[in-house]
């Protein structure tokens, strides 16, 4: 779809950066070629659309309220240049922080991060993805007497890459709290081992890195969810607007019956944005810290004791917060 237009690092490769991204790499070339094509069928279906509606002598309140959403749902794709492709480099540095994190990990705790069934899971969400985008555009068509069947050819990738963006923050979040818990659950191994002190040390600069991570992934997509949030919200209260004005005046009708559709499209896009976010920060946060104030200080040394207050200093100075660079925190 070329909506971020990183590569991979062939492993042969003498470099520790697995993920690159570059203006003039091949896939950035496909990315353009790709967009270039998609922005004709756009461009042409959405100046479509506004010449019909200028053109209708029968503007009803429901037949603008459809416009203005269907017109607004093309504009993330002109801005998929600014908002996406110009924080690539981010996007890779997150991608390494993740390669980096996940070799130190194995070095200090000995066994690997193992995310369950991520290959699966990934290519489930893509077709998903796309079925869903699918679903959604021509229930449209079928709900909508104005609503051509070519028209939807504009609108397909551009729901799908909501719903890509989506499954990708939820598996990036589930991917925090995997590796929170297994770090968690190799706590006791570095209060059991022969330095106890030295070893929850290094447990705290994985903590502090995890962290840091949960930034960098704010950092990286910051105005893409922040678009991405900012045409949810709107096209949510549009919709929910126009609705129930239309069923005050008029009743329920197949019309009001879309609107009701996009209402619960994008509620549950919103709503596993925000909770995945906010169960990461939990998992990370909160429960890694319960688990250490459970510590039994009376049964450990002295330094082996600072460094668990250190640990926890560490957690309240680096709070594993999802915001988006700083602009606004999810949860």
């Amino acid at each position: 779809m070329g909506v971020m237009p990183i590569m991979r690092v062939p492993k042969d490769a003498q470099t520790t950066k697995r993920t690159t991204y570059n203006w003039i790499s091949k896939a950035t070339f496909w990315a353009y070629l790709v967009w270039s094509l998609e922005s004709i069928i756009v461009v042409k279906v959405g100046k479509e659309r506004y010449e019909n509606f200028q053109k209708s002598n029968n503007k009803r309140f429901d037949e603008v309220i459809y416009n203005i959403i269907f017109l607004s749902i093309l504009i993330p794709h002109f801005l998929l240049p600014i908002a996406s492709w110009r924080h690539g480099p981010q996007v890779a540095i997150f991608k390494n922080m993740w390669t980096h994190y996940q070799l130190k990990y194995l070095k200090i705790t000995g066994t690997p991060i193992v995310f369950p069934n991520l290959y699966s899971l990934t290519w489930g969400l893509c077709f998903f993805s796309w079925g869903l985008s699918f679903a959604v555009i021509l229930s449209q068509h079928y709900l909508q007497d104005d609503f051509e069947l070519w028209h939807s050819l504009a609108y397909y990738h551009i729901i799908a890459m909501l719903d890509g963006f989506c499954s990708l923050w939820y598996i990036n979040c589930n991917a925090f709290g995997t590796a929170s818990k297994g770090l968690a659950q190799n706590l006791h191994k570095a209060l059991e081992a022969d330095h106890p002190a030295l070893m929850l040390a290094q447990y705290r600069h994985l903590w502090v890195d995890l962290s840091h991570m949960m930034q960098q992934l704010g950092r990286a997509y910051s105005n893409m969810y922040g678009i991405y949030c900012m045409v949810i919200f709107f096209t949510t209260t549009i919709s929910l607007y126009g609705a129930l004005s239309e069923i005050l005046e008029h009743g329920l009708s197949y019309k009001e019956m879309g609107l009701f559709v996009i209402v619960g499209y994008c509620m549950t896009l919103l709503f596993i944005i925000c909770n995945e976010a906010y169960h990461a920060s939990r998992k990370v946060g909160h429960e890694f810290q319960v688990r250490l104030l459970n510590v039994n200080l009376g049964a450990i040394d002295h330094s082996t004791q600072r460094e668990v207050e250190m640990f926890l200093v560490a957690i309240a100075k680096n709070p594993p917060i999802m915001n988006l660079d700083g602009f606004t925190n999810i949860n």
